[in-house]
This record gives C-alpha cells, sequence and structure tokens, in this order.
C-alpha cells in the first residue's frame, strides 16, 4: 500500500510510493479494487462507534417532520443542503429564516444541524445562485454543467471568478456570524466541475484551485467552533493516479494546514474513480481534521445519482460503515434519506447498537 505520511508538514507534503506496491500491483489505479471485500463479513446490528451520523436530506426539508431520527439515539441530527440563492435572494440582504426553522425544529427534539452549502445545482432548471449575479459585473456568475455525453445536468457557480468567490466568502461570513458554534457543523458541495476553458474561456485549472482554497479560507475564519468541510473529490484537468497535477493533494493538504476538515460524497467502494480520489486521500494520509463520507442517491445498491428501487438487494450497509470506520477513519457519516432503503436498510442496522 501506499506510504502513509501527516499532511501537517504542510501544502509541499507528497504521497511516495513505496517499492513493495509497485511490485504487488500491475496497475497502481487497481490498487484498491479489492479492499471491499475486506468489509463483506460485517454484520448488523452495528456496534456503537466514535462517528457521528447524520441523515441527508437534500433540500427536501418537509421530509425532516416526524422523521425516525428523532427518535434515535444514534443518529446526531440532520444534514440539509440551502442554495445560495435562498440565502441572499438580493444582495447583501441575507434570509436564513429556513436554516432557523430547521435549526429550533432539530433542537427542539435534542439534535443537531449540519448545513451544506449549495453553489452548484444538478437541475437545469435551477441555477442555485443569487439573480443578481446573473450580470456583467460577475461575468453571469455561473455557468453550464454537463455530462460526459453533452448533456446540461446543472449548474454551477464561477467558483475561479474572484469576484463571484467574495460574494460566496461574504454569505459565509453572516452565516458564521449566525450559527458558529450552534450548529454541528457546515460543509462546502464537491470540488467536481465540469467546467474548463472552451465551455468558459474564463475558466482555468489554477484558478479553480484558488477560489477553493479561498472558500475554505472563510469557512475558516467564519467558523471556528462548529465544525467545517469541503468535499474534495475530483478536480478539473487532472485523473489520478496518473494524470496528476497534485490539485486534490493540495486541497487536502490544505485543509489540514488551515483547519477545516475534508470529505465527499459517494462512498463508492468498488469504483475506480472514486477510490483512486477522495477515498485514496483519506486513507493514505493522516489528518488533525474530521474527515466525512456522504451516502449518496444510488450508494446503497452501488451506484451513483441512481433513484431505482431495487426489491431483491443484498444490504450494504454494514459493509459501507466497515468501510468508512476502518479504511477511511471518518469522524461522520452522512446517510442519505433515500427510500426505501434508509427505513429498510439503515434504520435496522442502527438499532439495538449495544448488543
Amino acid at each position: 500500500m501506499l506510504t502513509r505520511i501527516s499532511l501537517s508538514l504542510g501544502i509541499s507534503a507528497v504521497l511516495i510510493l513505496s517499492p513493495p506496491a509497485v511490485a504487488k500491483w500491475e496497475n497502481l489505479a487497481d490498487r484498491y479494487q479489492d479492499e471491499y471485500k475486506n468489509h463483506l463479513d460485517a454484520t448488523c446490528p452495528l456496534a456503537k462507534d466514535d462517528m457521528k451520523h447524520f441523515v441527508y436530506f437534500a433540500g427536501d426539508r418537509a421530509s425532516l417532520k416526524d422523521h425516525p431520527l428523532l427518535t434515535s439515539e444514534r443518529f446526531t441530527g440532520a444534514q440539509i443542503m440551502y442554495p445560495w440563492a435562498l440565502l441572499e435572494p438580493e444582495k447583501d440582504q441575507y434570509d436564513f429564516s429556513a436554516i432557523e426553522e430547521d435549526y429550533q425544529y432539530l433542537k427542539a427534539h435534542g439534535k443537531k444541524l449540519f448545513i451544506q452549502l449549495q453553489d452548484a445545482t444538478f437541475s437545469v432548471e435551477f441555477r442555485g445562485v443569487p439573480d443578481y449575479l446573473n450580470s456583467d459585473e460577475f461575468d453571469g456568475g455561473s455557468v453550464p454543467r454537463f455530462y460526459d455525453n453533452g448533456k446540461q445536468d446543472g449548474w454551477s457557480a464561477k467558483r475561479w471568478n474572484p469576484k463571484v468567490q467574495h460574494r460566496f466568502a461574504l454569505l459565509i461570513v453572516e452565516l458564521g456570524k449566525s450559527y458558529d458554534g450552534k450548529i454541528e457543523g457546515i460543509n462546502l458541495q464537491e470540488t467536481a466541475a465540469a467546467a474548463d476553458s472552451e465551455t468558459d474561456p474564463t475558466f482555468s485549472e489554477s484558478g479553480y484551485v484558488a477560489g477553493i482554497k479561498a472558500n475554505m479560507r472563510a469557512l475558516s475564519k467564519s467558523f471556528t467552533q462548529s465544525s467545517t468541510m469541503q468535499y474534495a473529490n475530483f478536480m478539473p484537468g487532472e485523473w489520478l493516479p496518473w494524470e496528476d497535477k497534485g490539485y486534490l493533494k493540495e486541497i487536502y493538504a490544505y485543509g489540514e494546514q488551515i483547519g477545516v476538515g475534508l470529505g465527499g460524497p459517494d462512498l463508492m467502494m468498488r469504483r475506480r474513480g472514486q477510490l483512486n480520489h477522495a477515498l485514496a486521500m483519506m486513507h493514505e494520509n493522516e489528518y488533525s481534521v474530521p474527515l466525512g463520507i456522504a451516502i449518496q442517491d444510488g450508494n446503497y445498491i452501488g451506484e451513483t445519482d441512481n433513484t431505482t428501487v431495487v426489491k431483491e438487494r443484498k444490504i450494504i450497509v454494514p459493509a459501507l460503515h466497515s468501510f468508512a470506520q476502518n479504511f477511511l477513519d471518518v469522524d461522520y457519516m452522512f446517510w442519505v434519506n433515500q427510500e426505501p432503503y434508509f427505513e429498510q436498510d439503515v434504520l435496522p442496522c442502527f438499532e439495538n447498537q449495544n448488543r
């Protein structure tokens, strides 16, 4: 395996490949292809652990009402996604009423709120950023996201645009004033970006890295008590382990340096892409900042972005938990509220956890 080194040395830290690893794997990209097998024997109920478990609702705030997590001792609270457009409907006019409602509701039930701040969407109809950004001053503010087949799948804020990034940082500052120390934590969306200089001539890889790091700095400065986290899964312009420009490693090292936690969406134990990016970053290094992993739509059946209901299935919740605990060593797990999987697969595994 790869040598684990501490990122506390700063962003110049690098991963060192030991000779035995080269000898063992003909293809370095497949070094973790069989790791999932080490977790298939895990069973329910899940033993108590030191992780904090949250239920992820995306933007479906209505499903929070009377949800089973409210009476479960094992779940710390809810992770809810709030779009930038909702929180800043007009320039410099902030509206945190949705957050406040959810915060107070969870608090009344002895639960915590974990905010996911949305500046990118997976909907063609919804941009997610305030309308005022759609101007020449901010170069339109957002850019379309595309699937590999060329079909648009959503929008993303122009994170590489300094003016857009500055406005986003101001939002984070205001959120910190209202909720630092009250909520459990706050995370920024994934670093994966379906943008390049061909779709937007103002885009640059270096500018994108700088924008992500600027957002992380804003988190670090604005939230000194609540947990902070940057979902860092893929970076434009590189594909690990072969096309390695150091971008993703730099983000992980920077988070460790400034005290911002790191994580990622999609706990995919068998997919090469995830195994060589976010999951490898977590496993191969030591961190003092919190780590988190999200189980999102489709992950309960080993897929991503999949809402298919599979009636005849093997329950992999114990394996996902074991992988996160023993291979990734995370502090937070975010379990998506996808039915019927959450109620049928997840909840039973968290019952009688003291046995």
